[in-house]
């Protein structure tokens, strides 16, 4: 019974996974790039933490003349789209000041402990550090991003703790992280309706932040 129902799951997992990739992955990943881009420097030297298959990072690298984009994951992807190294998920394995800035697409909200990863983005960025991710302001907030992030990343293993901020804490972390907003964006079309109207209604955001001694 064990077996049959693992094998289920396993099934019915898989199988949303490659629907959410049929009918959502590159309208949002498109959308992304598009905004993403139009907020950094041509010629600047990128680091896109958490990576995943590195299709993002390599349209953005294709749309901003000059971007670099390197890429650090917590699980190997033989198939990354960018030069990537492994890391442990809050260290940077790199120097001080290694890349110009710093990118963080709905990768924080996995880790348990944001503050500590965001106090290292600033160590490895000279100046900036660009979030793409969730605002939790309500129980109706937090169970529709479950669900969203179930179906987006289940399917890949992707480690879900569920750690969604509202927007005072997320304020919180950047202080903390001794980062200073420069622009913040909340009308991000991701999902053509009527999915948007569950899953769009101000639940993302991408904030451009700069480091307070830049």
């Amino acid at each position: 019974m064990i077996a049959i129902d693992g094998t289920a799951s396993s099934f019915f997992t898989h199988l949303v996974g490659r629907i959410h990739s049929r009918l959502i992955f590159d309208r949002r990943r498109n959308v992304l790039a598009r905004r993403l881009a139009a907020l950094l420097p041509p010629g600047s030297r990128l680091l896109d933490v958490g990576c995943g298959d590195g299709s993002l990072g390599a349209l953005l690298g294709s749309l901003v003349p000059g971007l670099h984009v390197e890429g650090v994951e917590v699980h190997a992807r033989p198939d990354c789209a960018v030069p990537f190294q492994l890391f442990d998920g809050q260290h940077l394995p790199f120097p001080d000041n290694s890349f110009d800035l710093c990118l963080f697409v709905d990768v924080l909200h996995h880790s348990p402990a944001p503050v500590v990863i965001l106090q290292d983005a600033c160590r490895v960025s000279r100046k900036l550090v660009l979030v793409k991710d969730h605002l939790s302001e309500s129980h109706f907030d937090y169970w529709t991003l479950r669900l969203m992030d179930w179906v987006g990343n289940a399917p890949h293993g992707v480690s879900l703790p569920y750690n969604y901020l509202s927007r005072a804490q997320w304020d919180e972390a950047f202080r903390q992280s001794s980062l200073v907003s420069r622009s913040t964006q909340t009308d991000l079309p991701l999902y053509p309706p009527p999915l948007s109207w569950l899953f769009g209604r101000g639940l993302h955001f991408i904030s451009l932040l700069e480091k307070k001694d830049g």
